[in-house]
């Protein structure tokens, strides 16, 4: 029986899981990555004389799918699960808002803003489907439910820092899918904040994910950059040719596909080579460009997707800033979008007892912020925890670095969901699965492998059942889990 043979271009942990799930179907599947490694988002790098996660992850008890993948990787049972407590720096002050009672005491708000805030979150957890908010501004539902005085004072400063002036066309889907994710971090009676890590980080995650999935058999390619995805037929004028199908609807497409027999990927300095079958897990944005044969919708839907991008800045710390994991700014003069301290919930010895901080900034792709420099980032960054730690000095940070990504998460605007492109595109044998099709969802490790082992069951391989699944059940009783998580 021949093997479809299968193409999968982004190396990031969608692109891995895709690949990983396929090649355990049978297929015979190539793993393309532009980048010298893979990761994507999960990738590692140095910061001083220490390797760790370029951008800040945790896993949650909840996490079942990603923790089934971590026990395939023979890691599940290394994980460290720690209690982890949050922090809010508003009006020039630090507040820890960890349990009940702190946010009873919580300062900038009256115990009515308090009960109606409290109120928007629970009634936001029970609520099961985000569908019908996807039509009601994030901005309007949240005023309606918490009053003037707690948006205005905690979600306005929030929505900002996180989305930007784009949290004018996100709805109120996105809010709800944050709610439920944070909610689910408290043990239910405990009411405490659990997270979990791997001693060794992504680094050690990604080298026995790749060390697998070439024993499934994945041909893993780096330092390749897609250029174009065209649909090829080898018997075209006796010895093969493009085959343009630009302009048909996707009713037609197929017909019009009727004699191709291939994909052909174009890469920068690379050969051509041509598959059965592609799927692409990069950007929307990226995807429009490497496929000209697109009809014009296709093209609208994927550039109507609103991204929104990152600058994170991590810094190797003599000492630690706070008890916080996260610490939530809305202050509005701070240039970065949170603090979160790894190290409390990181071994120290990790990192030679030093204390790992990363400082996000969420922008949007065409933000200026992308093209100042590491110097200017560093000067504006350090001035600012200089006034919001009394105690912390400059002569304190041992490395700094910073990581810009123009495309990280697709926004849930208003009507996403009807706007949304398809995974199956109109070219034959093309399809475009990537993180934004996390409908109503927050983008995190576990929403992606999720999102890759239901593409595989239902639309790559729909009658293959039990696929991605294990016989390692991990604990699934109390959830956890953070806002930023990227």
């Amino acid at each position: 029986m021949t093997q479809t043979k299968t193409a999968i271009v982004g190396g990031g942990i969608l692109g891995m899981t895709l690949a990983l799930r396929l090649a355990q179907a049978g297929q015979r599947v190539t793993l393309f990555e532009a980048g010298p490694h893979v990761g994507g988002l999960a990738d590692a790098w140095q910061l001083g004389d220490v390797t760790w996660d370029r951008h800040y992850h945790v896993t949650l008890l909840s996490d079942i799918h990603w923790r089934r993948v971590l026990a395939e990787l023979h890691l599940e049972q290394d994980m460290q699960w720690v209690e982890t407590k949050t922090g809010f720096f508003t009006d020039g002050q630090l507040t820890s808002m960890s349990n009940t009672l702190e946010f009873l005491k919580f300062p900038p708000l009256g115990l009515l803003d308090k009960l109606r805030l409290g109120g928007t979150i629970f009634y936001a957890s029970k609520l099961r489907d985000g569908k019908r908010l996807e039509s009601i501004p994030v901005a309007s539902w949240l005023r309606k439910l918490s009053g003037k005085r707690a948006f205005e004072k905690i979600w306005l400063p929030l929505l900002r820092a996180k989305l930007g002036e784009n949290y004018r066309h996100t709805s109120a889907a996105f809010i709800w899918a944050t709610i439920a994710r944070m909610y689910a971090a408290r043990r239910t009676g405990l009411k405490k904040e659990m997270f979990g890590y791997l001693p060794g980080g992504y680094a050690r995650i990604l080298e026995h994910f790749e060390t697998l999935l070439h024993a499934n058999g994945v041909d893993v390619r780096v330092n390749h950059a897609l250029q174009r995805v065209e649909p090829f037929n080898p018997n075209a004028n006796g010895v093969g040719a493009s085959v343009n199908v630009a302009n048909v609807t996707n009713e037609s497409a197929h017909a019009v596909g009727v004699g191709v027999k291939q994909v052909q990927l174009s890469f920068r300095d690379r050969p051509a080579e041509t598959f059965d079958r592609v799927v692409l897990t990069t950007p929307a944005p990226v995807i429009s460009r490497v496929c000209p044969d697109l009809t014009e919708d296709e093209h609208r839907r994927l550039n109507g997707l609103r991204y929104q991008g990152i600058v994170c800045a991590s810094l190797l710390l003599k000492k630690p800033l706070a008890k916080f994991y996260v610490t939530n700014i809305t202050d509005d003069w701070v240039p970065f979008t949170a603090v979160i301290e790894m190290t409390t919930l990181v071994d120290p010895a990790e990192f030679g007892g030093r204390s790992l901080v990363y400082l996000p900034k969420y922008v949007s792709p065409d933000d200026p912020l992308f093209e100042v420099s590491d110097d200017e980032l560093r000067a504006s960054f350090i001035a600012a925890l200089k006034k919001m730690y009394p105690d912390f000095s400059e002569s304190d940070v041992e490395a700094f670095r910073v990581s810009r990504v123009r495309h990280v998460v697709a926004l849930t605007t208003l009507n996403y969901s009807d706007n949304l492109p398809p995974m199956q595109t109109s070219l034959p044998g093309v399809f475009a699965i990537n993180s934004a099709h996390i409908v109503n969802g927050t983008l995190n490790v576990n929403e992606t492998v999720k999102l890759a082992e239901d593409a595989v069951k239902e639309l790559l391989l729909p009658n293959l059942a039990g696929l991605g699944t294990s016989t390692h059940k991990p604990e699934e009783t109390q959830p956890l889990i953070l806002a930023n998580e990227r």
